[in-house]
């Protein structure tokens, strides 16, 4: 089947950003995080290049990830554009695996999806609500958003730069679950917050006792909501209609009918 592979340009928004994190970084004088407020992280100072490292390749669980969020978000708001930098650059792995999920298949949009994921990460980290939990999960749906929003205004289905002759192969109407959440989201078929629900439960650590304690509501009830919502994407993945792009209205009116 032919594939569509993104070809990345020198300069995006993401491309800027971490050249700019890597001078931030660099010897004799980076920019370090106290990381000994935060339980969980090594009781001492880590430059911000180290401390990205740590979150790539260490598994911390929501408490530690919210608390060194809620500081990063702080330094942001209050010490100045370094720590927006730093902040930015600490969280580009993660903004740059979201930028290339909602490009593919539109390449030719692939550089304004950098520049919207990161607008809608810097835009959170500017004004999302530090206090209630999983902050990162929040920081990440408010970049995915507006990435996606990139895609779905085109309601043209791109060809692939390698398509081979004769029949193309049709689009398989599955992929990552996030993806799929995020596309499902983002046509309106389900609430951001029911998205975040179902990642949070069925693919993070989170358990729905937790989080029904902090929404005020019974476990019961949050299942249920889950298990609609599961419900309206399992369908919609059956119809096709999360294989692509999210374009009509027609959409949500079958999810809704779902």
């Amino acid at each position: 089947m032919a594939t569509t592979t993104r070809t990345r340009t020198a300069n995006t928004a993401l491309t800027t950003a971490e050249k700019a994190f890597e001078l931030l970084t660099c010897e004799p004088a980076p920019l370090v995080f106290d990381a000994r407020p935060v339980p969980g992280l090594p009781d001492t100072t880590v430059p911000l290049n180290e401390l990205r490292k740590l979150l790539m390749y260490e598994r911390y669980d929501s408490d530690t990830t919210d608390e060194l969020w809620r500081q990063l978000a702080h330094h942001a708001r209050e010490w100045g554009p370094a720590w927006v930098v730093g902040a930015i650059g600490v969280a580009l792995p993660a903004l740059t695996h979201l930028a290339a999920k909602i490009s593919r298949g539109y390449v030719r949009h692939a550089d304004d999806v950098d520049s919207e994921v990161l607008a809608g990460f810097l835009q959170a980290l500017r004004t999302a609500d530090l206090a209630p939990p999983r902050l990162w999960l929040r920081l990440c749906w408010a970049a995915w958003r507006a990435g996606a929003t990139v895609v779905k205004a085109d309601d043209g289905d791109e060809l692939p730069l390698d398509l081979s002759t004769g029949s193309r192969s049709p689009r398989m109407p599955y992929g990552h679950p996030d993806l799929l959440l995020g596309r499902a989201a983002a046509a309106g078929m389900i609430t951001a917050e029911a998205a975040e629900l179902i990642s949070a439960t069925r693919f993070g650590d989170a358990l729905i006792e937790h989080l029904a304690a902090e929404k005020g509501v019974t476990a019961s009830v949050l299942r249920m909501r889950r298990r609609r919502a599961e419900r309206i994407v399992a369908a919609a993945v059956s119809r096709g209609d999360l294989s692509g792009a999210v374009r009509s209205s027609g959409v949500r009116e079958a999810a809704m009918a779902a």
